[in-house]
């Protein structure tokens, strides 16, 4: 990497932030791993082994560590933390909230884990990207639905899949066994759209701490008790924040899973798939996509005009790939959308799906001449952010465009020459008429 010294100090932060969001097309990369101790690392090997597996480098810290460092000469060293340090009570090093959180606007990726011990730092990481985690020694509790195993408060609770988002890109199938959560529980911002609901709690489930010697009202209460959110930054940065650090364990990986009062047994539960899918989807192994190609001409040509003119037959066609398995692969959908734009759209149509990714669109230019704008603009949840804009220019009719007879001036055209012949006929009777008749003498 290569900086200038004229400007350096914009060069470098446009040079962050663009590499920020282009470095995860590639699979794996850099990830600083922060735990409250070194036996975390054994317990939840499982997951750590996956990661590993699929080509991320870990590097394995205690999160109160002194020599934590995430910036250097302005250059971030991991392009993913992952935080399963629910007790920590300050972050060592240079690290901090506010570091994590210009972590997370610089484009870089965050998975937290949290639990029912989960300290104030957490809560303030989780309020700045609009969650809101319970107090201190609070779990969640679901006296309906918790496992055969807990004989205690119920705290081991049974979520079946049917409770996570309806989006494959962020969870994968929903086809997989009941899931063990064991954690705290957290509150979304419902008025921020770019928080995602990734599993939430039973009707009969509430976020609660029993041991409080003033008994108040639940943190959270039924369906609007969250298990794990999430976040996509409107810079495509992802968080995944889940309220159970034993959700990510082997132990809960391993376990078989059987609601207390009877109820079918599960050989093991399904935290494993889920997990995985939410580590392939925080760390944009999947949900990323982008535009290959954007052409745009008339109908019967193959080059576009320096200028279109209204009323012309436009195609438009724009090719968008996603990544899959590290590999950039036609995108499949069927409700991308275009805009043709000046200020307003004036035109906005559903884009016809053809093979290799293309969509194709097909309109007639409107009798407002002008600069306008060709605009996809996909936002969908799971999937990155596309945005793409292409100006042209349409100018009116020249001089030698017009019709020479427009039909439907075909009566104005008729009464005109009706006219013109009407007063040809009056003249020529009014000179030649002559009138012969004498008067009578008397």
């Amino acid at each position: 990497m290569v900086a200038l010294r004229i400007g350096g100090i914009l060069f470098w932060g446009s040079f962050l932030l663009f590499s920020a969001g282009l470095r995860p097309a590639a699979a794996g990369g850099n990830t600083l791993v922060l735990l409250d101790n070194l036996v975390i690392k054994e317990t939840h090997s499982i997951f750590f082994k996956s990661l590993a597996d699929r080509g991320y480098k870990l590097v394995y810290k205690l999160a109160d560590d002194a020599s934590i460092n995430i910036k250097k000469y302005g250059e971030y060293l991991y392009e993913h933390i992952i935080i399963f340090a629910p007790s920590v009570e300050e972050f060592g090093g240079n690290l901090s909230v506010e570091a994590l959180t210009e972590y997370i606007d610089d484009g870089g990726n965050l998975l937290v884990a949290g639990s029912s011990s989960s300290s104030d730092v957490l809560r303030e990481l989780a309020s700045e990207c609009g969650f809101e985690v319970d107090e201190e020694g609070a779990s969640v509790i679901d006296h309906l639905n918790y496992d055969f195993n807990d004989k205690g408060k119920h705290t081991l609770i049974v979520a079946e899949a049917t409770s996570l988002i309806n989006s494959p890109v962020i969870v994968g199938s929903k086809n997989v066994p009941p899931l063990l959560f064991e954690g705290t529980g957290l509150v979304a911002d419902k008025e921020n759209p770019l928080v995602l609901q990734v599993l939430t709690g039973s009707s009969s489930a509430y976020s609660y701490n029993p041991d409080q010697a003033i008994k108040e009202y639940p943190h959270a209460v039924g369906k609007n008790t969250l298990l794990i959110a999430a976040l996509q930054a409107r810079n495509n940065a992802r968080v995944v924040f889940s309220g159970s650090i034993y959700f990510f364990s082997d132990e809960a990986f391993n376990a078989p899973v059987q609601k207390a009062g009877g109820g079918q047994l599960h050989k093991r539960s399904g935290n494993q798939e889920v997990a995985t899918s939410l580590s392939k989807w925080v760390f944009k192994e999947t949900g990323v996509i982008r535009v290959k190609s954007v052409t745009h001409h008339k109908v019967g040509e193959k080059n576009p005009p320096a200028a279109y003119t209204i009323m012309e037959e436009m195609l438009y066609t724009i090719s968008i790939e996603k990544l899959q398995g590290g590999n950039w692969v036609a995108f499949d959908a069927d409700d991308v959308q275009l805009e043709f734009v000046r200020i307003d759209p004036f035109i906005r149509q559903t884009l016809v799906k053809k093979a290799g990714g293309k969509y194709e669109g097909r309109f007639k230019i409107p009798d407002v001449y002008g600069v306008f704008q060709l605009k996809v603009d996909y936002n969908r949840i799971g999937y990155t952010h596309l945005f793409s804009t292409t100006q042209v220019s349409v100018r009116p009719l020249e001089h030698t465009q017009y019709e020479r007879f427009i039909p439907s001036a075909y009566p104005y055209y008729f009464s005109s020459f009706s006219m013109m012949v009407g007063v040809f006929i009056f003249s020529i009777v009014f000179l030649h008429y002559k009138d012969d008749t004498k008067p009578k003498k008397e």
